[in-house]
């Protein structure tokens, strides 16, 4: 059997100590793999995704593995391994698609990729010269799932990917995020079942900073998903 392409070791996280976001965090993520993330509002998802991004720096963690080699979040070959597509990211506002996806892929050593095909999945036609600044939340958003898409990292990370996109592009959206193993593994947090339900390989549910349950194959499905997630709200 194939090694994980990231392992994880009783991760903690907090902002302030003593009151930890994530405890015991453990985690394996394989190669070739479309991993779900899903919990209650407060449940430690995106501090999680900011902590794999280099991005939040209060934690510990008894051990990170990529392609079993110890690593670090912010070592230059992890950071070249894997993108960040974030529910919200105002960066970059004064590029247009076109500018920032080149600066993308030269950060990441890669040569410019074809995107007509993404451009046009996305509907994204009359806006590939318009500065950041000047989209909507949802075009926006479109231009960071491109870039992800187009740049193919071994590790794609997605966190809410759908918010802010109509439905035509949600649909598109699901088609990447399924077809995507052939390039790498996905790990993605949403709040929305359907994408979970439609695109995962595994579902992980998070509660209170720990993952408490798992989903494969058939039992990924809206009723166990909203079960798991009603236990979390009983005390």
């Amino acid at each position: 059997m194939s090694e994980p392409v990231l392992e994880l070791q009783k991760l903690q996280t907090w902002y302030n100590e003593g009151n930890h976001v994530l405890s015991g965090f453990s985690l394996q993520l394989w190669p070739q793999e479309v991993v779900g993330l899903i919990g209650l509002n407060g449940a430690g998802k995106t501090t999680f995704l900011k902590t794999l991004s280099g991005l939040h720096e209060k934690f510990r963690c008894d051990g990170i593995r990529l392609h079993g080699q110890p690593a670090a979040f912010r070592d230059k070959g992890f950071k070249l391994c894997r993108y960040t597509v974030f529910a919200e990211d105002n960066s970059f506002r004064y590029f247009t698609f076109r500018e920032y996806l080149s600066y993308v892929v030269a950060a990441y050593k890669k040569e410019l990729p074809d995107v007509a095909g993404l451009v046009e999945g996305f509907h994204f036609e009359s806006y590939v010269n318009t500065l950041l600044k000047d989209l909507s939340t949802g075009n926006r958003k479109k231009v960071f799932l491109m870039t992800a898409f187009a740049l193919r990292p071994e590790l794609l990370l997605l966190d809410e990917p759908v918010n802010g996109l109509d439905f035509q592009s949600t649909e598109y959206l699901y088609q990447l995020i399924g077809g995507y193993k052939e390039h790498g593994t996905v790990l993605f947090s949403s709040h929305i079942l359907e994408s979970i339900t439609l695109t995962s390989d595994r579902v992980l549910v998070l509660e209170k900073g720990q993952l408490r349950r798992s989903f494969e194959g058939e039992e990924i499905n809206a009723t166990n998903i909203r079960e798991a997630l009603q236990d979390e709200k009983e005390p």
